[in-house]
């Protein structure tokens, strides 16, 4: 079983990392502020204005380390990995799959049940800290008949992206249902992604960066190539395998660890900027709290569905990922997606 390794996560605009000996140093205006052993780390996400010494590159590419560049809000900008790993038959097979429309169908029918149904298992939650909520009643009911239309019926992947649609309508259509503390800086007013238009929609588009970084180096991690999706078509700089794979984690991983930092008070309105245009996004003391309380979920413990394995939640892309790719070579005859419980 893979072993859990280190994100390094570096915000601090002006910082510069470089290679010394079999270690990456953090340095401020020339002066260390960190220094950590390249084995210990899987992967290195900068925000903004950080600087990488093409030293550094190199032996990042030499240990199969990522290094991923986002804006310093958090906008996905690129990512340096080293050649590519795993079988290229794997990857000729999901480029040939990519194009047959049954194949195609089958891996999106797995993808989206697997949305759905932990869609309503975190709506279930709210449900029962407040029953008398007939939003939350409707949704929940909206959700379950879509979940048996997606495992009952033979439908085609175009029919499918309609109902997934609908779906994330009904869901966001009661996420302030979900949000406990009265506080007029966190009212959500409907999904908005770029820009996001209230601290909600700040936060959520944020985890939803940090998980699609994690799922897209698990799927590299097996062979796959995270360009080529299923649901999510080819698109230039899109990885849509990724965007698909990450589906049926949005909800009980991102969406509950913003609610949570929501509900405990973890984050308050001072946690965000916000521009003349209206648009909002994490400050630097935000995206801190924030990534401090992701790694720290990725440590919760787990037990898979499927395999049965107990593991911690940061390993679930890899497995994923490894349950895919067994999927396309032919060995599984479905993509068991991961059900959260």
């Amino acid at each position: 079983m893979k072993r859990i390794l280190n994100t390094l996560y570096v915000t601090t605009q002006g910082a510069y990392l470089r290679k010394e000996g079999e270690s990456v140093l953090v340095q401020i205006e020339k002066e260390t502020k960190l220094r950590l052993p390249l084995l210990s780390l899987s992967s290195i996400v900068s925000f903004g204005n950080v600087l990488c010494s093409p030293f550094l590159l190199g032996s990042c590419a030499k240990h199969g380390i990522s290094v991923s560049m986002l804006s310093e809000n958090g906008h996905y900008l690129g990512h340096f990995n080293g050649p590519a790993s795993g079988n290229v038959l794997l990857r000729r097979t999901q480029y040939r799959w990519a194009d047959d429309p049954e194949k195609t169908d089958a891996a999106v029918r797995s993808f989206l049940s697997g949305k759905v149904a932990n869609a309503r298992q975190v709506l279930l939650r709210t449900l029962r800290e407040k029953p008398e909520s007939d939003a939350l009643i409707s949704a929940v009911g909206h959700l379950k008949g879509t979940l048996q239309r997606l495992q009952v019926d033979q439908l085609s992947t175009d029919n499918m992206r309609g109902m997934e649609g609908d779906a994330a309508k009904v869901y966001f259509g009661v996420f302030n249902e979900l949000i406990a503390v009265d506080d007029a800086d966190f009212v959500f007013g409907g999904r908005s992604r770029r820009p996001p238009m209230d601290r909600v929609n700040a936060l959520l588009s944020f985890v939803y960066t940090l998980l699609y970084h994690d799922v897209k180096g698990a799927l590299e991690s097996v062979g796959l190539d995270s360009a080529v999706g299923f649901l999510h078509r080819d698109r230039p700089g899109r990885h849509g395998l990724a965007l698909d794979l990450m589906e049926e984690m949005r909800t009980f991983w991102a969406d509950r660890l913003a609610l949570t930092l929501i509900n405990r008070q973890q984050l308050s309105g001072k946690d965000f900027d916000v521009s003349a245009s209206g648009s909002v996004l994490l400050n630097e003391k935000g995206r801190k709290t924030v990534l401090v309380a992701w790694q720290k979920r990725k440590q919760d413990e787990i037990t898979h569905p499927f395999t049965y394995e107990r593991m911690v939640l940061g390993l679930l892309p890899f497995l994923q990922a490894q349950l895919l790719a067994r999927f396309i070579r032919g060995d599984l005859d479905a993509y068991p997606p991961f059900f959260w419980r």
